[in-house]
This record gives structure tokens, C-alpha cells and sequence, in this order.
């Protein structure tokens, strides 16, 4: 079959969503399947139409980004082009205008439409109360107009009051990992200093867009958890990821006293990153917000490398971590149950075994898009015919 997927931006392009695209693409690719991708183009210097991994992909000028979506006056053009070949439709929220627009024209052109929910659209202030207009609005009409609606947890469903009302339409696939990329190895210490770890120290590893969008990932709880005088020995941390919010958690860091400790790493490539969980004794992800964090694929990353996380309650692979003894989860915004948690880790010992173990048997990302593949037969992708009325 041939997928048409329309994420709002792509590889290189960094971003959870942007993770699960590629991901996803490529298995799909790996099963002899046909991927093509539209979306905007990032803010690098990469080919408006290239191959990557063998997916097909199409890259849109953009005249501007409002929150955090991409303009693409380019894209419904592009979108029936494309939706001329494509058996299947998979859109992404949350993100307006790309999954809004890919959703009609494949009601149009009488193509199935797929929509992974990733998190729900929030705002603060004025974004606030645009936000609630869309959700009562144009996001109803795309979950409506979808064949199927993919989450990554099972718990979304209760907490998004937008889903309930298309439960029949609801499936559940979690995120994947790339369990090859993401494997153990051994970094030099010359290399651990590089990143900015501490070779004969403990050390902690964060990652996520530092902008005003990613707020929810705890990156201030876990700041103000490292500055308690609880430590028996006061850990470092390394935070990856760029943004323009940088700054401010680096202030922030100055301004409680430990800005020794902290080393802001940037923008990591693939083989950065892939050290950089390997260098790590424990990896810390304090997402403070469950209706804006749709899983934490940086957690699977982690336990995929065997090393050992502490989370809270709203991401989803929680209920894993707790039931295979993988790390510690706890209430999200709680700074001393943080510290007592990484302590914990810190001074225990970890089955790295046991995590790789969890995310080749449940989290490869070909047994992901092999449960996808079946949710497209499911709506008569594949068939000569598809009913759109089924629930």
C-alpha cells in the first residue's frame, strides 16, 4: 500500500512527532510498503523533494508559524498531487492546519484518513482562548471526518474530553523504538566530558525542545530537585536540546546555585544522543502535564540503551517502568519526591538486561507498524473498496 503522511515538519527536524513520523515511515518502508511525506520545510538548508530511508519527501515554503505550526499556503495543492497515488492518509495532531487540511481533502479525493492524537492543543492566555475555539471548532470536524484515531496510551482517552465523543473510532498503539540504533555501548571517557558528563561522577540526562512549548517536560521542577540539600553526593546534568527558552533555564540554573552542575548541551546528532543515554546513569523525564504529553518516546530511547529512568504518572510507558522495576515514577511536580527518586536510582542496581529486553519485545517500532498496517485493512485500505460509515 502507499502511505501519505503529513506531519508539520520532518527529519531533520526534531521533535517527538517528528520522531514518530520518521520512525513509522521507515518501518513501514522496511515491511515493502510506499511512503511519501508532506510538510514544511524546517529552518535548514535541506531539498524541497528528497528520499530519506527510502520515503519520498516532499518539503512546503512556509510564509510563518503561529504557535507552533508551520504555514504552508502550498499544501493543499501538494496534498492532491499526492492524494492521487496514496491509498491511505495518516495525519498528526497536535498540530492546526496540516492535519486539518489533510483530513478534508482525503474526505474529498475519498481516500481513508488516519489521525495519530499525539496531545491535546493548549495554550496560555490569548493562545488559550484560541485553542479552546479550534477544539470546539475545526478539530471536532477532523475527528469526524477520521476513519481511525491512534493514541499512544490508553489513559488519553479518559483524559481528553475531545476523544470521548469518537470512542468507537479510538485504537491504541504506542509509541515505538528503534531498538538497533538506541542499543548499550561503552563511551570513552574522552568522549563523556565532551557531551558534558562527569566520567567518575552520577549523572543525569534530560532532552527536550527547550521552548515555551515544552514547558511540560519538568525541566524547572527537575532544576529546582537537583538545588535540595537532600544529596548525598549532588549529581550533574546534562539537558540536550535547543530552543529560545535556553536561556531563561540557564538563568534559572545560575539563580539556584547550580550552574556548575548543569551543562546545556545543545542540539545533539543521533551519535551525540546515542552516547549521551549511554553516559547517563539515569534519565530523567518530570513531564508535569498529561493532557500535553502524549507518551515520552525519550524514555523508550533510554530504557532501549539499559539505562535506568525516573518519570511521573502521566507519561506512557509509567505503568512499565513500575511493573518491571525499570526506575521510579512519581507525582508530577513534586521536586522532593524527584530527588528521593534519582537518589534512589542512583544508589541501586539496574537490570539493564530486563529494559532492552521490554522495548525489543513490546516496543520495536516493526511490530508498531505492524499493528497500524492492520488498522488500515481494518478501514479497507488494501480493498477495492472502503466504508466510510463504519465506526
Amino acid at each position: 500500500m502507499r502511505v501519505l503522511q503529513t506531519p508539520v515538519r520532518f527529519a531533520p527536524s526534531i521533535g517527538g512527532v517528528e520522531t514518530y513520523v520518521h520512525s513509522l515511515s521507515r518501518a513501514l518502508v522496511e515491511a515493502g510498503h510506499e511512503v511519501s511525506v508532506v510538510c514544511a520545510s524546517p529552518d535548514v538548508d535541506v531539498p524541497a523533494l528528497e528520499t530519506v530511508d527510502g520515503i519520498e519527501v516532499h518539503r512546503l515554503r512556509t510564509t510563518g508559524r503561529i504557535a507552533n505550526t508551520d504555514l504552508t499556503p502550498g499544501l493543499p495543492v501538494a496534498l492532491l498531487r499526492e492524494l492521487r497515488r496514496a491509498d491511505v492518509v495518516h495525519t498528526h495532531l497536535p498540530t492546526p492546519w496540516s492535519a486539518d487540511v489533510s483530513a478534508f481533502l482525503g474526505l474529498v479525493a475519498d481516500r481513508p484518513v488516519v489521525v495519530t492524537y499525539h496531545n491535546d492543543i493548549v495554550g496560555t492566555g490569548l493562545a488559550d482562548r484560541v485553542a479552546k475555539l479550534y477544539n470546539r471548532t475545526v478539530l471536532q470536524a477532523t475527528l469526524r471526518i477520521a476513519d481511525r484515531i491512534l493514541i499512544t496510551q490508553p489513559a488519553y482517552l479518559q483524559r481528553s474530553p475531545h476523544l470521548k465523543p469518537f470512542a468507537e473510532k479510538v485504537r491504541v498503539v504506542s509509541n515505538g523504538v528503534d531498538t538497533d540504533l538506541f542499543a548499550p555501548g561503552d563511551v570513552p571517557p574522552a568522549r563523556q566530558r565532551e557531551l558534558g558528563f562527569d566520567p567518575d561522577g552520577r549523572n543525569c540526562f534530560f532532552l527536550s525542545v527547550l521552548d515555551s512549548f515544552h514547558e511540560y517536560k519538568g525541566l524547572d521542577v527537575l532544576l529546582a530537585a537537583l538545588a535540595g540539600d537532600e544529596w548525598s553526593e549532588p549529581p550533574r546534568l546534562v539537558v540536550g536540546g535547543e530552543g529560545d527558552a535556553r536561556e531563561g533555564y540557564e538563568n534559572r540554573a545560575a539563580e539556584l546555585g547550580i550552574a556548575d552542575r548543569v551543562r546545556f548541551a545543545g542540539r545533539l546528532s543521533t551519535a551525540e544522543l546515542v552516547d549521551a543515554y549511554n553516559a547517563a546513569d539515569v534519565f530523567v523525564l518530570p513531564s508535569t502535564d498529561g493532557d500535553q504529553e502524549g507518551f515520552g518516546l525519550v524514555l523508550l530511547e533510554a530504557l532501549s540503551c539499559g539505562v535506568p529512568v525516573v518519570c511521573t504518572d502521566v507519561v506512557g510507558v509509567a505503568d512499565d517502568v513500575r511493573a518491571h522495576d525499570l526506575g521510579v515514577v512519581v507525582e508530577p511536580g513534586d521536586e522532593g519526591a524527584l530527588a528521593a527518586a534519582i537518589e534512589d536510582v542512583l544508589g541501586e542496581t539496574f537490570d539493564a538486561a530486563a529494559a532492552r529486553s521490554l522495548c525489543q519485545e513490546q516496543y520495536s517500532w516493526r511490530s508498531k507498524a505492524a499493528e497500524i498496517v492492520d488498522i488500515y485493512e481494518e478501514i479497507g485500505v488494501g480493498t477495492e473498496t472502503t466504508d466510510r460509515s463504519e465506526p
